[in-house]
Formats: C-alpha cells, structure tokens, sequence
C-alpha cells in the first residue's frame, strides 16, 4: 500500500480548492478510520481525487462530503473514501530477498510440520491485489507440491474492497511479470503462460484465503501464524498506530514465528522486545514469548 502522493504529481495552486479546515478534517477522517498519517500535500492529492465523486454527488464541496462520510448507513461510500485514500502499488515477489528468506529458513520446517499433520497459517497483511499472498503460495508448491491437501493456508487481507476483488480474480496482465524468471513465471502461471491477462494457476490460488480486514480494528482470527507479511504499510501509519500494529502482529506469531517488514520499515516499540533479527526487515519471534490473546485496539 501507498498513499496518493508517492504516485502522482503536485496539484496546481487552481486546483487546491478546499479549505484548511476541510483538509485538516479529511486527513482527521483518514486517521480515525485507517490510523493513516495523512500530511497535508496528501490530504489535498486525496481530495483532488474525491472531486469527480463530488460533483457526481451534487454536493457543493468536500466539507458536504464529509459531512455525509460521517453520517450514518453510508458504508459504501466509506469504501470510496477508502480507495481514495491508499493506492496500491505492488508486484510479484517484490523485495526478492523475503522470499529466498522464506524459502530456504522459514518454510522447510512448516513443510515438515504440514506433511507431519501439522497445521500451517501465513498472513499477508495489506495483500492488495493480491501479488504478494501469490508468490508466497508460488513459494510454498515448489518445496511441498501437495500444499493443497494439507492443513495449510495464506490469509490475504486488506482493507479496499476493490483491490481485493481484483486479487479473487487471479488474473494479471502478462506485462506484470515480464520482470520474473522463467522459473518463476510457471511457478506462478503454468508452464506456457500465453496471452494479454494470464490465469493463476488452479494450485497456487486454492492456497490463499482473502478477506477483507482493517487492520485498526478488532481482527476475528484467534489461532497463531507462522509468517506473517505485512510490508510497506506500517510506514503510513502514525507511530503511535504503528508500534501497537507491530505488538498485535508479535501477539498472532508463533514462538520461532517470522515476520516480514518493508524495505523502509523497522519494527519498533514494546515488539521489539520479543523479536530478534532474521534478515532484512526480517523478525523471529523469540521462543519462550508469552503469547497475549490479540487485543481491539
């Protein structure tokens, strides 16, 4: 997930309509319901954004806008705000070092587990469009090819409902993985993946369960994970929002569980302290961790 202003251009003065007050109840908004950091330059990208809506509306400006956000019954609407605020940039098997980490130290002994009985959860955490949960699912079937009828599963959540119907999809225009080794183009695809928009393969995708989540509010899992991705979100949230983000993930984590940050994302606050270093922005849980039923809030 980025916001707006890490994809589009400054806005001209013209078109900077809104008032302050407007913007700062916009970037308020944003952060009651997504614990978002939204700054002022990316308040006025996300209104500038909002403007067709608006107009489409008939309402008079972004104040009225808000005005009916914050009424009552109007979830849809909530949702278009939602997709207004976050744009979801990704692409398969980005920051490739994770995945050699998940790989050749994390999976191996989940593997195991799984061909053993065992039961194996990872959660991609701000999935978008699905990319991420994908290669790690393209991951898990080269080293355990009967992943599927095993107690094996990838949650994929997010909290833009329309970049998660895009991910049910399973299908991506064939430029999305020009940048992929043949190996893994059929990892992903099959063995001869032709045509504009290629299909995910039948295996890879019965692996991944997507759901919709924000990830400030209550989440309804009560059962541990063994990896945990959640990379490049964390670092839009305030730091107050981010350290008790970071401690709930530590709390759903097994002990010996990984969790995988992003490239400009370091793991801070009262987590810290139950996590060691495994790589990259890469985090094991330290075994012997009392484990806290996940909190609300």
């Amino acid at each position: 997930m980025t916001l707006a202003s890490e994809t589009e251009p400054r806005p001209s003065k013209a078109r900077a309509d809104a008032s302050r007050a407007d913007l700062g109840r916009l970037a308020r908004l944003a952060h009651d319901m997504l614990g978002i950091d939204l700054q002022p330059f990316k308040s006025t990208i996300v209104h500038h954004r909002l403007a067709s809506r608006i107009r489409e509306l008939g309402l008079a400006g972004l104040g009225e806008y808000l005005d009916l956000l914050e009424s009552p019954g109007i979830g849809d609407e909530r949702d278009r705000f939602i997709s207004a605020v976050t744009t979801n940039v990704t692409k398969f098997f980005r920051e490739p070092h994770h995945f050699d980490t998940l790989e050749r130290d994390v999976l191996p002994a989940l593997v195991a587990r799984a061909r053993a009985g065992g039961r194996v959860r990872l959660w991609s955490a701000g999935c978008s469009s699905g990319q991420e949960p994908y290669s790690i699912a393209a991951c898990l079937l080269a080293l355990c090819p009967e992943a599927p009828r095993l107690d094996v599963k990838i949650l994929a959540t997010d909290v833009d409902g329309e970049v998660l119907d895009r991910a049910k999809r399973a299908r991506f225009p064939a430029e999305e993985v020009r940048h992929l080794s043949l190996a893994r183009r059929h990892a992903l695809f099959g063995p001869e993946p032709s045509g504009e928009a290629l299909a995910m393969r039948e295996d890879v995708a019965s692996l991944v369960a997507f759901h919709r989540l924000n990830l400030v509010d209550r989440w309804p899992m009560r059962q541990p994970f063994d990896a945990i991705f959640c990379r490049n979100v964390a670092i839009y949230l305030d730091l107050a929002v981010r350290e008790r983000l970071w401690l709930r993930f530590v709390e759903v984590l097994r002990d010996g569980g990984t969790l995988f940050a992003g490239h400009s994302e370091r793991v801070l606050g009262p987590a810290l302290a139950q996590l060691g270093h495994a790589g990259v922005t890469t985090y094991r849980k330290r075994p012997g961790t009392a484990r806290a039923q996940p909190s609300g809030h």
